[in-house]
């Protein structure tokens, strides 16, 4: 039997039509744009050294993962990305957390003094002591080799404080009004009643210091020189900086490790400086890349409602 034509379909002109088809390959090229240097980047790490100097463009015909196991055997990559996660988790938990207090604080009509107090944090967005007195303050409060030079400084947000204030002033004030009549206090408005409601702003903030946070190097390169305490962004700053010491220690122990046969097809023979820094590069890219998936279908909410007041 015949299909019956569907009532509710809309129904495109020919112009639409032609926008939409152009629409659809402007953005496919746009995101192949933004795709290609990752995948570059990784076919390079696995390539051998032959095709790499030749130049591969889409997939290598002897693809080797040699370079990956030997950068992971050496351990210093793997304790730093444990340093790094755990940098990253505790810092963006806590500036969530107390982000999200003192801007609930910020909303509280009754605080005394509460615009002086949210005016001075704003102060400390444009106004800064500088490099030197930051870096003595730090040793002044003995976070110099110290883990947690990663995370107190890092606890409070004043432009997420802003995100989180206007987000918060958008919400039914009935909910706070009825949870008071029945005996919440301040404690209880705020994890019961406030943070459940501002999943979104929440997680876009988590979001933005995740990233922020994994890609820090500055107060490790200034304040930490135990290499226990190394994040990944230093490790990659050393391996990209050591690639050809790190690419010949490779080569040495393979010629050390086997006979003439298994020396000419050994990977780890032909290991380059530059097949060294890109499966550095895309170890290190990997763990904040898995973040997005999962926080996605917030941010771009958290955003739009975080900024219709601001």
């Amino acid at each position: 039997c015949a299909m019956k034509k569907n009532p509710n379909k809309i129904r495109r002109r020919a112009d639409e039509k032609a926008l939409h088809a152009i629409s659809v390959v402007l953005v496919t090229i746009f995101t192949l744009m933004c795709l290609y240097p990752f995948w570059n980047v990784f076919i390079n790490s696995i390539a051998t050294k032959e095709e790499a100097a030749r130049g591969v463009y889409f997939f290598p015909k002897e693809p080797t993962f040699t370079v990956y196991a030997d950068v992971l055997r050496d351990g210093k990559l793997l304790h730093s990305l444990l340093i790094s996660v755990s940098r990253t988790v505790l810092s963006t938990v806590g500036c969530v957390l107390f982000s999200a207090m003192f801007a609930y604080l910020m909303t509280q009509q009754n605080l005394p003094c509460r615009k002086v107090i949210y005016r001075f944090a704003i102060i400390t967005m444009y106004v800064g002591g500088g490099l030197i007195p930051w870096y003595l303050v730090m040793k002044l409060y003995g976070l110099y080799n110290n883990f947690w030079v990663y995370v107190i400084p890092n606890l409070l947000g004043v432009y997420y404080c802003i995100l989180i204030k206007t987000f918060i002033e958008g919400l039914p004030t009935a909910l706070e009004e009825a949870a008071r009549i029945d005996g919440a206090g301040f404690f209880t408005l705020f994890f019961r009643i406030i943070l459940p409601l501002s999943k979104p702003i929440l997680a876009t903030v988590a979001l933005y210091q995740a990233v922020g946070q994994w890609n820090s190097y500055q107060d490790n390169y200034l304040l930490v020189q135990d290499p226990n305490l190394q994040t990944v962004q230093m490790a990659l700053y050393n391996f990209v900086h050591q690639a050809e010491a790190i690419a010949k220690a490779m080569q040495q122990a393979a010629l050390t490790g086997g006979n003439i046969a298994d020396i000419a097809n050994s990977a780890a023979a032909n290991t380059t400086a530059d097949a060294v820094r890109n499966a550095t590069t895309i170890l290190s890219m990997l763990p904040i890349m898995l973040v997005y998936p999962f926080l996605q279908k917030y941010f771009a909410k958290g955003v739009m409602l975080g900024a219709v007041k601001g």
